[in-house]
């Protein structure tokens, strides 16, 4: 079972959608999870591209991934999620930590619940994956001997404060602070749970969107059983890359005693 975590509210629909279609096309069994097992709404604005003005054949979803999440919203483990406190663990065979930047994303990057639980995933070294703002729920996870973060030591990519902060600046006087989750920016965030600021991995700076067709125009990064990438425009790079984290964790099942 592979376990989707995600807010009520506000999450970026093409984070969740593209790994939930390749899992799925895989074989595997995904499920989701929001704070009280109430079932999840993606960032409307995102699905629309409403309130984007010029901006938003870039910043909106594209019109296939959102009929993908049209078809998703009708499967019956998105309309009848987990609750983070409970999730079967002893189930899990990975988890995903998507992003999303508006306010309701909060209740999910603060849960303690949840990052107990990942703290628990990387102890058992299970796969891990967190794209974008998801790398924070990681970074804030502890583990319970050390007390560092689990990312300590690993090495991670998230939303790059270039990223961040353009597209704040480009929307700021309609919109204000919808892209600016924290006054840190979401590589600061993360950066300061880090071994090395140099274990933060910035990527090209490029604002091409990866494809099913061309997942290596994405960027991801993976480290042990850890996988991480930046944005929506590497979703199809981190699907692929998550699906060949859990084929690795198999193969090594299967050799063991």
């Amino acid at each position: 079972m592979i376990m989707i975590a995600i807010p009520h509210t506000d999450f970026d629909p093409t984070e969740v959608v593209i790994p939930w279609k390749v899992l799925t096309d895989a074989g595997h069994q995904v499920h989701f999870a929001t704070p009280t097992g109430r079932k999840g709404q993606a960032d409307s604005r995102v699905l629309t591209g409403k309130g984007f003005g010029p901006l938003g054949l870039f910043m909106a979803a594209p019109a296939q991934n959102v009929k993908l999440y049209q078809k998703m919203e009708r499967s019956p483990e998105f309309a009848s999620p987990f609750s983070y406190d409970g999730i079967p663990e002893q189930q899990l065979d990975g988890m995903l930590l998507p992003g999303g930047h508006a306010a309701g994303m909060k209740e999910y990057l603060e849960s303690t619940v949840l990052q107990k639980l990942v703290a628990r995933m990387f102890a058992l070294q299970k796969p891990v994956g967190a794209i974008c703002h998801g790398v924070i729920v990681a970074a804030r996870s502890k583990d319970p001997e050390s007390g560092r973060s689990v990312l300590y030591g690993r090495r991670t990519t998230a939303l790059p404060k270039f990223l961040e902060l353009s597209a704040w600046l480009s929307t700021c006087l309609w919109l204000g602070g919808y892209f600016k989750t924290y006054p840190e920016s979401v590589q600061e965030i993360v950066t300061r749970e880090l071994k090395q600021s140099q274990d933060f991995l910035v990527g090209p700076f490029s604002l091409g969107r990866d494809s099913m067709e061309k997942p290596q125009k994405g960027f991801a990064v993976v480290d042990g059983n850890y996988l991480s990438a930046r944005w929506p425009g590497d979703a199809y790079r981190f699907a692929y890359g998550f699906l060949e984290l859990l084929g690795k964790e198999k193969n090594l099942g299967q050799r063991s005693p």
